[in-house]
């Protein structure tokens, strides 16, 4: 095909840029092998979802079984009668409860990263397929707007100053996690424990080489994914994060795939904004004495207490920054439709 500008296009972006007539297809086969899945599951006594290291009960297959029924019912009435009102709400509801599914994704994600196995392969694997669930459902609920005239892509912008105010406040959010992450990577002591218990903690929990390895040259991991979801944060803030700079070889000047910055925004918001939001509820119903705040591993509740501060704020706190960047970024790098220029 050959666009304005003269130059053929690639038959993978031609099929790309059609993603409305196929999505509901694609969604309506998801909706099958997820049904089965749940289906698998309850038959066979499989808990689909864990909490921690603790599991669910196996009968939430059959929640699941039935999601998955609702959501091919409704593509399939979409493929009939078109996207009407009533199935836009259906798909829009199927798609927040494969949300609440898939949430978890990011921590499988980062185990597996750090060379260290999933808790559990039947729930990583629900949270991956619940996952693609939430893209498919969301993209076939708008995929009824098509616009006739051609799309026409935003010059590279920075996010309004309240924005960039909120990705500050997420960055500051991870500076006392990160410094008591690094105490202990260091052999300093902190809330009672010393780095020594905490890398004994570590192996005894199953930790990878990897990541001991990195405990042994005084870093730790998380700070280390802490600096790459701070990374994250200022590149849907700022410019550098829709057209790769010039630090970037083979790669500067081109414009940056939205889906590259976005889906890790959204994995990660959807993970860390609810888990911090109400881990930092939990901890003032613990600080208020209203519910009592386990000890684990630490010396006393009050040092477990004030780990527990610390990491959920930082959690919200980055959380909530970066749902609020990643909007900005998605309004800011959607493409505009041109008005025919002869209409006048």
């Amino acid at each position: 095909m050959v666009g304005e500008t003269g130059t053929t296009r690639a038959p993978w972006r031609t099929w790309w840029q059609r993603w409305p007539c196929w999505v509901g297809r694609a969604t309506t086969a998801w909706a099958v092998v997820y049904a089965g899945f749940g289906l698998a599951c309850a038959l066979s006594g499989t808990p689909p979802l864990y909490l921690g290291s603790a599991s669910g009960p196996s009968t939430l297959g059959w929640g699941v079984a039935g999601v998955g029924a609702v959501a091919a019912l409704t593509c399939g009435a979409v493929a009939l009668y078109g996207l009407r009102p009533a199935s836009r709400v259906l798909l829009w509801v199927v798609c927040a409860l494969a949300g609440i599914a898939a949430f978890g994704l990011l921590m499988d994600v980062i185990t597996l990263v750090f060379g260290q196995g999933v808790d559990n392969g039947v729930a990583a694997a629900h949270h991956a397929l619940a996952a693609t669930g939430v893209v498919l459902l969301a993209a076939t609920a708008r995929s009824g707007r098509r616009p006739s005239a051609a799309p026409v892509v935003q010059a590279p912008s920075a996010a309004s100053g309240p924005i960039q105010l909120a990705a500050c406040a997420g960055t500051a959010a991870f500076l006392p996690y990160a410094a008591m992450k690094l105490v202990w990577a260091s052999g300093g002591t902190f809330a009672g424990m010393t780095g020594e218990e905490m890398l004994a903690i570590s192996q005894r929990n199953g930790a990878s080489g990897i990541w001991l390895t990195l405990e042994s040259w005084g870093l730790d991991g998380t700070v280390l994914l802490a600096a790459l979801g701070v990374f994250l944060l200022w590149g849907l803030v700022r410019p550098w994060g829709q057209v790769f700079p010039r630090w970037t070889p083979w790669l500067r000047g081109r414009r940056v795939p939205r889906w590259l910055p976005l889906a890790p925004a959204l994995i990660g918001a959807a993970t860390l904004a609810p888990y911090g939001v109400f881990g930092v509820g939990y901890v003032t119903l613990a600080t208020a004495d209203v519910v009592t705040m386990r000890r684990g591993d630490f010396h006393s509740s009050s040092d477990a207490l004030l780990v527990a501060w610390i990491g959920m704020a930082a959690f919200a706190g980055y959380g909530v920054a970066l749902i609020v960047a990643a909007r900005s970024y998605w309004l800011r790098t959607r493409s505009t439709r041109r008005t025919d220029v002869n209409a006048e």
